[in-house]
């Protein structure tokens, strides 16, 4: 089975208590059900991993590009001015596809650049958690 790691970066742990308007009621709890499920379906081991913490994401990144393991992020409020996250998703080795849960374009206008979309290979937005489940088919297809 091919390793995976969805990784989400800041206040994605209070999923469900934050913003519901925005970001829905599913859980962080949920949303890691939600993908490892689905992962099973399509032949993925699947690891979620949230932090608040910029360098332990970073660290995270580095380990998945040091093993070769495909990556969906959801690096949150780092995806709008972390260069740092930026730099370490440059040196993956295997698939990258950055999803978020809202439509940023609809939202604050600070929210609505990435510096990492430039070196992923997919982008997923605005489609709520369900994005998370597209982005592991789309990797599933493309290792």
């Amino acid at each position: 089975m091919t390793r995976v790691f969805v990784l989400n970066g800041p206040n994605l742990g209070r999923l469900g208590a934050r913003e519901p308007l925005i970001y829905g009621s599913t859980t962080h709890a949920d949303l890691a059900e939600l993908c490892v499920s689905t992962g099973k379906e399509l032949g993925l081991d699947v690891e979620v991993r949230q932090t608040d913490t910029e360098g332990e994401l970073i660290g995270w990144l580095h380990e998945a590009a040091d093993q070769g393991i495909p990556v969906v992020l959801n690096a949150a409020a780092w995806t709008h001015y972390s260069i740092a996250v930026r730099d370490a998703c440059s040196q993956l080795t295997s698939k990258l596809v950055e999803v978020h849960i809202s439509n940023v374009h609809k939202r604050e206008e600070f929210r609505q650049h990435s510096v990492i979309s430039a070196v992923a290979d997919g982008v997923i937005i605005g489609l709520g958690v369900d994005g998370y489940a597209l982005a592991l088919r789309w990797v599933a297809d493309h290792v």
